[in-house]
């Protein structure tokens, strides 16, 4: 630690969140080593213990350049942090927790009377850069002159090194598809822009490039208006990237708006699209919200009224399914996309789910139909050939060896396993990429990249002020981003985190290309409690997984030197 007339500075990883009210514990950490194309993030927590507010002045000599970002972390109400705890979170009272990162351009730091706060540093290493080591100065100043009774204060600066390693290696691509849903109605509504229009598509642009940055590469696609997290017998603002028109007793099908999303999302990086479900949540007994120009008006078709088996909407899968299979066939997107029928049923819906899916199957040849779901007996009924189940079932599916491993977590488990709410420690969100390798997964799906309503949709909230759907989910479920001034998406611990935990699975994979995959399991292995790196047996701790990191990150200094 470092003072320089009262005020305190500290260099911090990723790993480590900062509380503005409770002393610091971090692991030391004043250096940091990177391989070529990584995302590597660091943190100088601050504090003072001047009776005043001091606005800080930031600047930084780096090699990096535009590579090297910062960030000012700003602190987030969490009111309520969960319904169950173990002994894996910082806290379980609600408070004030750091998560949201904030350009410095509109979010000055400002060291306040003893409360340590923090800057979030991010270097995107390119993957020419030369390996070796590098030093970043990063200069912290509060030049004011103050008068108060027979005391002045004057300038103080404090000047910090931080010495970031650059390996000889690049980390290779992804494999991982990774998906957190994508809200088009959530970014219209706290915009207030109307849906598709030009300004609409600029921000869902702008929350697309943001998505891609922290490692999403798969995106939620609202062929229409999305039944999700929706009250029986409500309804979301439509969304609706496909025209339908009745007329005559026939459907026509206009996909130039589904045209210009895939363009877009393409270009944003964007390589894999999931269609929106074509049955309603948890059971797939009703329709989706769809609308249509019944001779020549605009008219809602389908929805809560209408019954999944319906001859109505039966007839309507069966002229929509195919045209839009062939659109993606043109397009040559088969392999890029999958399809869901509906969102967690349980095993009661069995009879119903199984209907459903069996009708997506008919028309869906050749194209993978996945759902989010817990029970095994969907896969061993063969009802679901592609399920995927939550973290807390996994091991039960691994045993029937289904055919592609995914999985995904939610509002819960909120005790035991790996998660990302705000009042947990970053060490449990970043752990997950190690499991991913040890189970091999290949596909994660979340439903939170940017819900900005109460539960089940019923108004709108402000993301700034609440973060937990209105007290329906432990803070930080429901959105990793956070809605910036000028329509662009900002950044959360959370999301960083969890994007430097799939580029510890594409550490590993690039390990596995010059060293056997039982030698990298047995060294994940040993970090278990019981000798076997499990969802519900993980390390935990900042210490621990920077450990583990640092511990690979020697074998890739070793074999590619």
């Amino acid at each position: 630690m470092e003072n320089c007339q009262e005020l305190s500075t500290v260099w911090c990883s990723s790993l480590y969140k900062v509380l503005p009210g409770r002393d610091l514990d971090c692991c030391p950490y004043e250096s940091g080593t990177a391989l070529r194309g990584e995302r590597f993030s660091f943190q100088l927590a601050y504090r003072t213990d001047l009776f005043t507010r001091m606005p800080l002045k930031v600047q930084v000599s780096s090699p990096f350049g535009k590579a090297l970002q910062m960030r000012n972390v700003e602190l987030v109400p969490v009111e309520y942090p969960g319904w169950a705890f173990d002994d894996d979170y910082l806290d379980t009272k609600p408070g004030m927790y750091p998560d949201r990162l904030r350009d410095l351009s509109e979010s000055v730091p400002c060291a306040v009377f003893g409360q340590w706060r923090s800057i979030w540093f991010t270097v995107d290493v390119p993957e020419n850069h030369a390996p070796g080591k590098y030093e970043i100065e990063v200069t912290l100043s509060a030049d004011f002159a103050l008068q108060l009774t027979d005391v002045e204060f004057k300038a103080l600066t404090v000047k910090k090194k931080f010495t970031l390693e650059v390996l000889n290696a690049v980390l290779p691509e992804q494999k991982l598809i990774y998906t957190n849903w994508f809200y088009c109605d959530c970014l219209s509504d706290y915009y207030q822009v109307e849906v598709f229009s030009r300004e609409h598509w600029r921000i869902i642009e702008n929350f697309m490039k943001q998505a891609v940055r922290s490692g999403m590469n798969m995106i939620l696609t609202p062929l229409f208006t999305p039944p999700l997290d929706t009250a029986v017998g409500s309804e979301r603002p439509t969304v609706q990237l496909v025209d339908v028109e009745y007329k005559r007793g026939k459907y026509s099908f206009d996909f130039s708006k589904l045209e210009k999303w895939i363009a877009l999302a393409k270009k944003c990086g964007i390589r894999y699209f999931e269609m929106n479900h074509l049955f309603s949540q948890w059971g797939a007994q009703f329709t989706p919200k769809i609308v249509a120009s019944v001779n020549g008006r605009q008219k809602k078709i389908f929805g809560w009224n209408v019954k999944s088996d319906s001859p109505e909407y039966t007839g309507f899968l069966a002229a929509f399914l195919p045209e839009l299979a062939a659109f993606l066939k043109r397009k040559r997107m088969t392999d890029k996309v999958i399809f869901h029928c509906s969102d967690e049923p349980h095993i009661n819906h069995l009879e119903v789910y199984s209907k459903a899916m069996a009708l997506l199957k008919k028309h869906l040849q050749g194209f993978k139909i996945m759902d989010a779901l817990s029970s095994v007996d969907f896969y061993r009924k063969g009802v679901v050939e592609y399920p995927i189940p939550c973290e807390n079932t996994l091991d039960d599916f691994m045993a029937e060896k289904f055919p592609e491993v995914w999985t995904y977590y939610c509002c819960a488990p909120v005790t035991t396993y790996s998660n990302r709410f705000i009042a947990m420690p970053s060490s449990r969100n970043r752990v997950m990429g190690m499991l991913f390798y040890r189970y091999g997964v290949q596909g994660f799906l979340h439903w939170g990249y940017n819900f900005y309503y109460s539960q089940l949709s019923q108004f709108k909230i402000d993301p700034n002020r609440c973060t937990d759907a209105n007290l329906a989910f432990p803070a930080g479920d429901a959105f990793i981003v956070y809605p910036g001034n000028g329509g662009k998406a900002e950044e959360s611990i959370r999301g960083v985190v969890f994007g430097e935990a799939i580029q510890d699975q594409r550490a590993l994979q690039l390990l596995e290309t010059v060293m056997p995959r039982t030698e990298l399991l047995a060294m994940l292995d040993k970090t278990a409690s019981g000798g076997t790196l499990k969802m519900a047996d993980y390390p935990k701790g900042e210490k621990a997984i920077l450990a583990l990191r640092e511990e690979l990150n020697a074998l890739v200094r070793k074999y590619f030197a």
